[in-house]
């Protein structure tokens, strides 16, 4: 065999060479393959589960939404809380009215006059007989009756009304009385009815604010009505 030959032959590789590198070759494509797949089965064993996160999501939306639910419930039970105070105040600040709804002012508190022996003690409200009289005030009635309720034929019929403040209010000249003594009436409570008797030159109401059920503890009534709210 020639030289030539020779070194071609010692560069040709083995049969079983080539065998063995094929195989090695194999194997590991093999490992590489199964990291491959223990590291992605790895990972999904990891991996959150997809149902896990809806239902952890569903689950915060809710508590949010109950959390919200409270917070709207109590903003509301506070705005009707301060709405009914609301009320309430504007309802006591005017629990005064005037005794009758349609009239003219006539004779004032402090006038003088040929039907009064002293300052007129109150105030005149110039209506027709028959005119509805209603409670300026919630109270209860004191006295009832002719002869001024027992203050003297000057008034003719009288109502005077206890109220809850210590103050007392009185309605004369009336053509009828529609309560009796010691029964308890509500602000707008009709409790008679408008006249001329007594001492009266003409139909009207003669209303009083006094600080004790008797004559000559009146105060001017129309202030008085004032600094409760009230305009005459």
């Amino acid at each position: 065999m020639s030289k030539r030959a020779t070194f071609q032959h010692s560069r040709r590789p083995s049969v079983s060479r080539i065998r063995g590198a094929v195989v090695a070759a194999g194997l590991g494509t093999t490992m590489v393959l199964g990291a491959g797949a223990a590291f992605a089965a790895g990972a999904a064993a990891s991996a959150p589960d997809t149902a896990s996160l809806v239902n952890a999501a569903a689950a915060s939306v809710a508590k949010q939404a109950t959390v919200q639910g409270k917070a709207a419930q109590a903003a509301k039970e506070t705005v009707a809380k301060k709405a009914a105070e609301a009320k309430k105040a504007a309802r006591l600040a005017t629990s005064w009215e005037a005794p009758v709804s349609q009239y003219q002012l006539s004779a004032s508190f402090g006038n003088d006059g040929s039907r009064w022996a002293h300052k007129h003690s109150g105030q005149d409200f110039a209506v027709p007989v028959g005119t509805k009289v209603e409670a300026a005030h919630g109270g209860v009635v004191v006295k009832a009756g002719p002869n001024g309720g027992g203050d003297g034929p000057a008034y003719g019929n009288a109502i005077v009304i206890k109220h809850d403040n210590g103050m007392y209010s009185q309605y004369a000249h009336l053509s009828r009385i529609d309560v009796h003594i010691g029964q308890s009436v509500e602000k707008g409570q009709q409790i008679a009815l408008s006249g001329n008797t007594g001492n009266s030159s003409g139909p009207h109401l003669h209303f009083e604010i006094r600080t004790s059920p008797n004559y000559g503890s009146a105060v001017n009534p129309v202030a008085f009505l004032n600094k409760q709210g009230v305009t005459v």
